[in-house]
């Protein structure tokens, strides 16, 4: 790193704010991927300006800079692949405004989205958006990668939801964007330009989004299945009935019996799968649709099907859910995390191509997700310090990507691309469409200083 800018970028922040020991810059190292790139500096900004004069000091010395947030991604977006300087935006936290009157609210990058729920739902509104890392991702790093969740198959994701955004520009100009009303067409939407742009592109320092009526009640269910085919086939039944539930969720065996054997909750570890229901609105209509997934389930295969009646039993039903990332560990030491998304309809045969494709290769392979939108996480445990069997991951993945493709589907529903998915990303998207990528990556950050080696953009 240039020696003057290091003293300059401290005069920014305060002393205080920035790190440049070895030992303390090993926890800005790393993420979900467990992969280790070493910055050189860690700062913590606390306001826009701040952030814009860091990025105009960097930009004069060309060094690298990787917003980032909880650093809670699966695919190495906030990875410094290249060394430079992190910056660190959790202690930009603060909920700005929330707006009953109008349905908004404007939040800083840092804010933890389950405390923003929380915040919201204390006025009767509800933010939608609920990655399974809400209780410590932050809303800056979901507006980056656009995360997703369990009740995007009725609500959508975090991009249906941001009206407008401020954003430092690699060169460290400041710009709005968006509108503050609930609709606005004026001009080109530079707010979808930088959502889900990984933090290539600019620097998101506040995030105006849109609230809607807290649902008055849900109901929960539980329905279990003795053939995994009969359960990705109720998925697509449920839909076709013409019933949105708020989140459809499919669990496969190998994943039931990892949960059960780290919770001991009594999980059927004999069935193939399972599917985790909610609905919510009125009491009146819920009730009713619930009474109708339950035929459905039934009538496609389902053994049993347990609809929750409190509170707590909700959570119970929802504890195996959020607890089969860390229970498959139990398998082996290291996993490879795909968020692979179809069309509903081709489910049941991309869940069967998986499985085939995970013997081929003779990989342990555990399928769950959100099933309602298509999204299926889809994981090979395996051991990395294994070479061997890392290649044959490897293969295992691309071919996995190609059927999704062939149905098609997207190689990343929600996680996004960072450098994980970079090498699979013009499979998708074609050539052309990368080198426009990079046309517009050259525009805005002309000396390719933020968050290098991301989306495949050097």
């Amino acid at each position: 790193m240039n020696k003057d800018a290091l003293p300059e970028i401290a005069a920014i922040v305060g002393k205080d704010s920035i790190l440049t020991a070895k030992e303390d810059c090993m926890c800005y190292s790393y993420d979900a991927t467990n992969q280790k790139f070493l910055p050189e500096a860690v700062a913590f900004p606390l306001t826009t300006q701040q952030i814009a004069r860091i990025m105009d000091c960097a930009n004069r010395h060309k060094i690298p800079v990787i917003p980032r947030g909880a650093g809670s991604g699966f695919v190495g977006g906030s990875l410094p692949v290249e060394g430079g300087i992190v910056l660190a935006l959790t202690r930009m936290n603060r909920i700005v405004n929330i707006e009953p009157a109008n349905l908004t609210a404007t939040v800083e990058p840092g804010v933890v989205t389950g405390d923003f729920q929380q915040e919201v739902e204390k006025v009767g509104l509800f933010y939608p958006p609920d990655p399974a890392s809400l209780k410590f991702s932050t809303m800056g790093g979901n507006a980056a990668v656009c995360a997703g969740g369990p009740r995007c198959v009725k609500y959508g994701v975090t991009k249906n939801y941001i009206l407008g955004l401020e954003v430092v520009l690699p060169t460290g100009e400041i710009i709005r964007t968006g509108v503050q009303t609930l609709k606005g067409v004026a001009g080109y939407d530079l707010t979808s330009l930088f959502v889900g742009s990984e933090g290539t592109l600019g620097i998101i320092t506040e995030i105006r989004v849109k609230l809607i009526p807290l649902p008055p009640a849900k109901k929960c269910m539980l329905a279990i299945f003795p053939r995994i085919d009969d359960a990705t086939v109720t998925v697509s039944a449920i839909i076709q009935a013409r019933i949105t539930p708020s989140t459809l969720e499919f669990i496969d065996q190998a994943a039931i019996r990892c949960v059960e054997d780290y919770l001991k909750i009594g999980l059927p570890t004999d069935a193939e799968a399972l599917l985790l229901i909610e609905v919510d609105g009125d009491t009146e209509t819920i009730t009713k649709q619930s009474e109708h997934i339950k035929e459905i389930c039934l009538q496609q295969g389902a053994r049993e099907v347990t609809i929750a009646h409190s509170k707590e039993e909700e959570e119970q039903l929802w504890k195996a859910r959020r607890s089969i990332s860390p229970a498959l560990l139990r398998l082996n030491p290291h996993k490879i995390n795909e968020d692979i998304n179809v069309p509903i309809s081709q489910i049941p045969e991309i869940v069967r191509r998986i499985t085939k494709i995970a013997q081929k290769y003779q990989l342990i392979n555990v399928n769950f997700g959100h099933a309602g939108d298509g999204n299926i996480h889809t994981n090979l445990m395996i051991n990395k310090d294994n070479p061997e069997e890392l290649k044959r991951a490897d293969q295992a993945v691309r071919e996995i990507f190609e059927a999704t493709l062939e149905r098609g589907g997207t190689i990343s529903g929600e996680h996004g691309i960072g450098i994980t998915k970079a090498p699979y990303l013009e499979m998708e998207i074609g050539a052309q469409n990368q080198a426009f990528m990079e046309r517009i990556k050259n525009l805005l950050d002309p000396n390719r200083i933020l968050n290098p080696g991301k989306l495949s953009l050097t």
